[in-house]
């Protein structure tokens, strides 16, 4: 298969349309609390907010749930590869038991709101697995199943799984779910409206005043006042705790298609083996299931995405050879230095504004455990996990340090290693790109990021993001450029595709 050839497109998205975008404020505003970010963690936390009684609104940038929500794998479960035993080791059993608790009380409140709401979002029990082919990681897994089991999950470690080729072993836990996730939180989106909730599409934010009321700007000049604001962008928007050192951004790729139900398996499965491989299957019609395989993550930037697609689209019919594969996607992952979310207020002197990132690539389970902890804690209610979840917290940062200043050393290659390009002439040329492709030229003094398109014709822009200023690189599977510091995203005409930048790159001339 030539993973080019296939439409590059979220099935997610394609079997739940998004409809007639909610139109911009076109005034300011005064409300009781303001969500910034329309993807599960956003819309969870304005709906459960909103069930209070509380005048809610949601600020979101493109459209609702179509972003990083909108691209996942969309499994709902507490395992989270190999989190539990680090857990233990490093904040104690204790620590290890509320994520448990948190994580699978999330899953069990999904459902029920799913059944309350009516939602057919293709609800289906699964055991989630996490497996390797590879005997050496035998210890860690059974390690593992034994930290989970403690925690309070139904772990085992076992040998069998209906995957089509052999495994040394795996943690399963029983009870967990998989989903669609766009059904689900489009019709959480509308009762949001009829509980009296408002939602403004195409509104990016890009200015936070805090203080009593908050104050937010949108990129239209908009202000919004509001005595609470959570910012749920994925990738925060702001930086009010020094929260871009203690995140890391990884970009991760899906192949999908139609397999015969007798060759599909029906459980979930993950491992961090072959650069990650995520396995899972939704329902269709006709006695198939749409296969839904990921992996090939890598830092935004640094990667030849076409490759990686065909390197996963390789694995998945030498495993799979029944399957036809119909869509290819991706998605953006953020990975806190200390494995736990950040889920709580902002920073140590925050009183009114709230923040919710850092799901590692959990966000599913993550953002709906993320919107009942946020209305907890506005509604001022005590909740046994928010202190495991405290963005505030400084000493498992501490004892995590080599992976905080590892990704720090990442970030500093760039933001200098990037710069240091060749000498005038030496290196690319506009003369070079090809249609469809891009690539970062010297001008002058300068660097520009130059696309040419399908008809030939050159695109300048700055090449420096407008977040912090490292250079970017265009990813031509996906057609963007992308940010290898913090994970900024930009379309070909240089306008935000995803933060923390707010602002697009500026044009320029060569």
């Amino acid at each position: 298969m030539n993973a080019e050839s296939t439409p590059y497109e979220s099935y997610w998205l394609r079997t739940a349309p998004p409809g007639d975008p909610a139109p911009p404020p076109d005034g300011d505003l005064s409300v009781d609390v303001a969500v910034v970010g329309g993807g599960i963690a956003g819309l969870s936390t304005a709906w459960e907010l909103a069930r209070q009684g509380r005048e809610v609104v949601v600020l979101e940038a493109g459209r609702l749930a179509a972003s990083v929500t909108g691209h996942t794998t969309a499994k709902l479960t507490a395992l989270h590869t190999l989190v539990y035993d680090r857990l233990r080791r490093s904040r104690g059993p204790e620590a290890a038991r509320l994520y448990a608790r948190s994580q699978s009380e999330a899953i069990g409140h999904a459902e029920r709101v799913a059944r309350e709401l009516g939602v057919d979002c293709e609800w289906e029990e699964a055991a989630a697995h996490t497996y390797a082919e590879d005997p050496r990681h035998v210890p860690e897994l059974r390690a593992e199943a034994e930290a989970a089991r403690e925690a309070g999950l139904d772990a085992e470690f076992v040998t069998e799984t209906d995957l089509p080729f052999p495994v040394a072993g795996a943690v399963r836990v029983n009870g967990q779910a998989q989903f669609h996730p766009r059904k689900y939180l489009l019709a959480l989106a509308e009762d949001l409206r009829r509980l009296g909730g408002t939602v403004y599409e195409g509104t990016r934010v890009t200015g936070l005043t805090e203080g009593e009321p908050c104050v937010l700007t949108t990129e239209a000049g908009v202000r919004v006042r509001a005595r609470k604001v959570v910012v749920a962008t994925h990738y925060p928007v702001f930086d009010r705790a020094l929260l871009f050192a203690r995140l890391s951004s990884r970009r991760e790729l899906v192949v999908a298609g139609p397999i015969a139900e007798e060759h599909a398996p029906r459980q979930m499965y993950i491992t961090p083996e072959r650069n990650t491989r995520s396995v899972r299957t939704a329902p269709l019609d006709d006695g198939h299931r749409l296969l839904i395989v990921t992996g090939e993550h890598f830092t935004p930037g640094t990667a030849d995405a076409e490759e990686r697609f065909e390197r996963l689209a390789a694995w998945t019919e030498r495993y799979f050879p029944e399957v036809t594969l119909t869509h290819r996607w991706a998605t953006q992952d953020n990975d806190p230095t200390d494995t736990v979310p950040l889920v709580g207020p902002f920073h140590a002197g925050s009183e009114h504004t709230y923040v919710a990132t850092g799901f590692g690539g959990w966000g599913m389970s993550g953002g709906i455990m993320a919107g009942r902890l946020l209305a907890d804690l506005i509604g001022g209610r005590e909740v046994a996990w928010s202190g495991l979840y405290d963005p505030r917290r400084l000493g498992p940062v501490v004892r995590e340090g080599g992976r905080f200043l590892a990704h720090q050393a990442q970030v500093a290659r760039h933001f200098v290693g990037d710069r240091i390009t060749p000498l005038p002439g030496s290196g690319p040329s506009p003369d070079d790109i090809a249609p469809g492709d891009g690539a970062v030229v010297r001008s002058g003094a300068g660097l520009c990021a130059v696309h040419r398109d399908a008809d030939g014709t050159l695109h300048t822009l700055s090449a420096r993001c407008t977040h912090l200023g490292c250079i970017v690189s265009f990813n031509r599977a996906e057609q963007a450029w992308e940010c290898p510091c913090h994970g900024s995203r930009f379309a070909p005409d240089g306008e935000v595709v995803q933060g923390p930048a707010v602002r697009p790159l500026p044009r320029r001339d060569l």
